[in-house]
């Protein structure tokens, strides 16, 4: 390597590295911020704007969160919706992907790209007629049904990822395994999801994050607190609390992020070997 090519890579290597630094700092010093807001105290909170650093750091916040009879609930909630959205996803999106991946029917490309565009609406504009259809039926305050919108909502991101996982299993797997008398689901099933089980663990933890931190739809379809997930519920903290409501509503904000941190960090190295092997197999 040349002395030239050699400083051209360093100048490359330093502004990834800023790049990441900018990243970083983008999407951390919001959660720093709320991190320092749920160790203040009221007048902690109202005296200092500036310092990021707490005075006299506190737990009591935590205690009054922890100590409510909803949060426990609130946690439920969240874990019951985001386990019916990513699993539902996963057992309507895996047969479809395998299908755009290794079948060939007319339409296939308009329908991929028609999975792809429901991906692309927001729920902000199903909010009302999702409202008023489901009113209608009488299936407001319903968590099942509310998973199952989830699912809806879930399956078209899940059945790219796992469409692009599955173009990377060479299809001599299931020829093989049908020449021997497989039929074709029996091959999926017993042969591809198995070489598949890195690639689907990811695509589940992916759609269970993306379950937990679902808002709108919860926000629209569920009013009783006893049905609400953590994402709204702990919007009532912030009316139940006559003091310090800002320092507990931080204080429940960091406890409902912390399982989604904990479930990535657990499940990490299936998400990047996943993603590192459909790189090296592309």
């Amino acid at each position: 390597m040349t002395a030239g090519s050699a400083r051209r890579a360093r100048i490359d290597d330093g502004l990834t590295y800023l790049g990441l630094l900018a990243v970083l700092l983008f999407f951390g010093i919001p959660l720093l911020w709320i991190l320092s807001l749920s160790l203040r105290t009221q007048e902690d909170i109202l005296v200092t704007t500036v310092n990021p650093v707490p005075e006299d750091p506190t737990l009591g916040n935590y205690g009054e969160v922890l100590s409510s009879a909803q949060f426990p609930r609130f946690l439920f909630n969240s874990a019951l919706l985001s386990a019916m959205g990513s699993i539902g996803a996963m057992i309507v999106a895996a047969p479809a992907a395998y299908a755009f991946s290794r079948m060939v029917f007319r339409g296939r490309k308009k329908l991929l790209v028609a999975v792809l565009a429901l991906q692309m609406i927001s729920p902000l504009v199903l909010a009302f007629p999702l409202y008023r259809y489901f009113s209608s039926l009488g299936l407001l305050d319903s968590i099942p049904v509310t998973g199952f919108v989830y699912i809806a909502i879930l399956m078209p991101l899940a059945t790219w990822m796992l469409k692009g996982f599955f173009d990377g299993i060479p299809t001599e797997l299931d020829d093989a395994a049908m020449i021997d008398g497989a039929t074709r689901w029996s091959a999926f099933r017993r042969v591809v999801l198995p070489v598949a089980l890195p690639s689907l663990t990811a695509v589940f933890v992916i759609s269970a994050l993306l379950a937990w931190a679902e808002f709108v739809v919860p926000f629209i379809l569920l009013s009783d607190p006893a049905n609400l997930p953590i994402s709204v519920g702990i919007l009532n903290f912030q009316g139940n609390y006559a003091t310090n409501a800002t320092g507990i509503l931080a204080a429940g904000s960091v406890l409902a992020i912390a399982p989604a941190i904990l479930l990535f960090v657990v499940l990490q190295r299936y998400i990047v070997g996943a993603f590192v092997a459909g790189a090296l197999k592309g």
